[in-house]
């Protein structure tokens, strides 16, 4: 029987007689998409040049909904943003605690549309409240086009990880996970994805036991609806499952081959392997892609949090889908021809940084802020400070009230996904400080409760804890000095604030702030003049177990802040430089 699939991307892929073998397999390695990329969803789309597209959830960052393309599964691209102005989901700007914001968008393609359906969740809200799930719709004719995206279109469900469906009858449906905590379950309405109306809600299937199913997608195959789905949440325990039923409604039979898809109870250093959905390709091979950590079972050193990797999977007809098991270094179907001609403003993903802000640039498309940014206290390129990026400070710090909430007047914080195990990362500052508590740096940023900063601030002389060696200070005073800052927060202990008076030798002129990971613990966080590297000095190693907490990734980036003082003073970045220096995948 010709396959066929209510996941579009396959529909509309070349039909074939199941999955077809190829001359030789081809090795790969994971993650796809490092860094800060969970809950992928990836389609195949011919009509846009052979083109696969993979969506990933961004929780509070902005822009959000990261899209990234690719010609050959290999070389993958920022295509764009699906959500990149605030009046398409006004709400973020709202979200409260470090878990809220955008879970698990699903991208379809469906007769000549892109279909993005996702959730904004108020994860601080009881789990009995069903007003912390805000689900909606985007739509697009063009996912390059950032304004081609449409405003959020909304819809009710009591849940998240919601998926749309289009049946072979023309009916449409969306599939989602109910709100686990007030009764576990996958449900299925009939839905207008143009007006956001939806029919009722019924039970389809609940899982194999394990926490928390979530995550499904509905495949039409060989006159079967597979119904793919996560369970044991997103951490040691986290899982793939299947089953499968002649009707979308049910019911629904269990694959007795679960988990398709586990790490759980391995060695393997890829764990928390979930969240999954498939897509075939233009030879008519099927692929998984999944969430995964690079934690081993440790579980304990994991900065770059949950990230998006990708194994083959054989889907024999009349039977279900058989996937390979997921490591670093891959051997899978032949993959298409290498092919880096992609469309899109952002950078590919395994490139590093040199950005020097020129005149009349813009900030680069895969920058991110922590919820929507004030657009006036970023300045690129000013006038008196050519090929610099101009950061006004904003009265909350990157903790912000409460280490979740930020309100309305943002946090003057700008930065880029941590991609690699090891990498240094380094920018010139220029800021002239005057009143108490004003200060600008980098930081290691996970959330506004989880972050690693350094940075220069004005503090008064008897602040100092410590010095550079050979470098004497009197410390009675109650003058203010600029000084050198680290301080972090975290659920478990980080080191002690650090301060350390500036050097006089390095009095009004441009500092180095580096941050380098030179193993797979810990970072260095250095400073010193830029005009003289060998003057470079490490304030301390710190280790990254602070930053590997939750849903998100690290991103490293520049703040300014006058922590809650009345300050007003610029900071002034230039020579922003991101360097790759390798992946530890095993």
């Amino acid at each position: 029987m010709i396959a066929s699939t209510v996941c579009l991307v396959a529909a509309l892929a070349p039909l074939a007689l199941g999955t077809k073998s190829r001359a030789h397999n081809s090795t790969y390695y994971n993650p796809i998409l490092p860094g800060f990329h969970p809950d992928p969803s990836c389609i195949f789309v011919p009509e846009w040049d052979n083109t696969f597209f993979c969506a990933s959830s961004s929780f509070n960052a902005f822009p959000g909904i990261p899209l990234h393309a690719s010609k050959d599964l290999q070389s993958w691209k920022l295509a764009g943003h699906v959500l990149n102005r605030q009046e398409q989901l006004p709400r973020l700007a709202e979200t409260n605690r470090s878990t809220s914001g955008i879970w698990a968008p699903t991208l379809r393609f469906h007769e000549g549309t892109f279909w993005l359906v996702t959730t904004l969740v108020d994860d601080e809200k009881d789990a009995n409240d069903a007003s912390r799930w805000d689900n909606v719709i985007f739509k697009s004719d063009d996912p390059y086009n950032p304004s081609a995206w449409s405003e959020a279109i909304h819809f009710n469900f009591e849940g998240y990880d919601t998926s749309p469906v289009w049946d072979s009858d023309g009916k449409v449906y969306i599939v989602g996970g109910h709100a686990w905590r007030v009764f576990p379950g996958i449900l299925l309405a009939e839905a207008d994805l143009d007006t956001g109306e939806v029919g009722e809600w019924e039970i389809i299937w609940n899982g194999t036991g394990g926490t928390a199913p979530e995550g499904p997608h509905v495949y039409l195959k060989d006159g079967w609806y597979y119904l793919l789905a996560a369970e044991g949440g997103t951490g040691l325990e986290h899982m793939v499952t299947m089953a499968r039923s002649k009707s979308i409604r049910g019911p629904y039979e269990v694959n007795p081959a679960n988990p398709v898809l586990t790490n759980a109870n391995t060695t393997n250093y890829f764990q928390t392997v979930g969240h999954a959905d498939m897509f075939k390709d233009g030879a008519g091979n099927w692929w998984g892609v999944a969430l995964s950590t690079r934690s081993g079972p440790e579980y304990i050193y994991y900065p770059m949090g949950r990230e998006t990797v990708m194994v083959p999977v054989s889907w024999p007809d009349g039977e279900f889908p058989i996937w390979s098991s997921l490591k670093g270094e891959m051997s899978g179907w032949e993959l298409p021809l290498e092919n880096v001609q992609i469309n899109g403003h952002g950078p590919l993903i395994t490139k590093g940084d040199s950005v020097d802000f020129e005149p009349g640039s813009v900030l680069p498309a895969h920058f991110t802020h922590w919820r929507f940014p004030v657009a006036e206290s970023y300045t690129v390129s000013p006038p008196d400070h050519p090929s610099t990026l101009r950061l006004d400070p904003s009265t909350l710090n990157l903790t912000a009230l409460n280490g979740n909430y930020a309100g309305p007047s943002g946090q003057t914080f700008v930065g880029r996904r941590q991609q690699d195990t090891l990498f240094t990362y380094s920018v010139n500052l220029d800021f002239a400080p005057t009143s108490l508590e004003e200060e600008a740096g980098v930081s290691v940023f996970l959330t506004q409760n989880h972050h690693l900063d350094l940075g220069v601030v004005m503090l008064p002389a008897h602040s100092s804890t410590a010095s550079f060696p050979g470098m004497n200070y009197s410390i009675n005073s109650s003058e203010l000095i600029p000084q050198l800052r680290f301080r972090g927060i975290s659920y478990i202990p980080v080191p002690n604030d650090i301060v350390i008076p500036i050097p006089s030798a390095w009095t009004d002129k441009t500092l180095r702030l580096e941050i380098k990971a030179h193993n797979m613990t810990h970072y260095s966080m250095s400073a010193g003049p830029a005009g003289a590297l060998s003057e470079m000095h490490t304030v301390l190693d710190v280790s990254n177990a602070a930053v590997s907490w939750g849903f998100t990734g690290v991103i490293l980036g520049i703040y300014c802040t006058s922590n809650g003082y009345e300050g007003s003073t610029p900071a002034y970045f230039s020579k922003w430089r991101y360097i790759p220096q390798g992946q530890y995948r095993d």
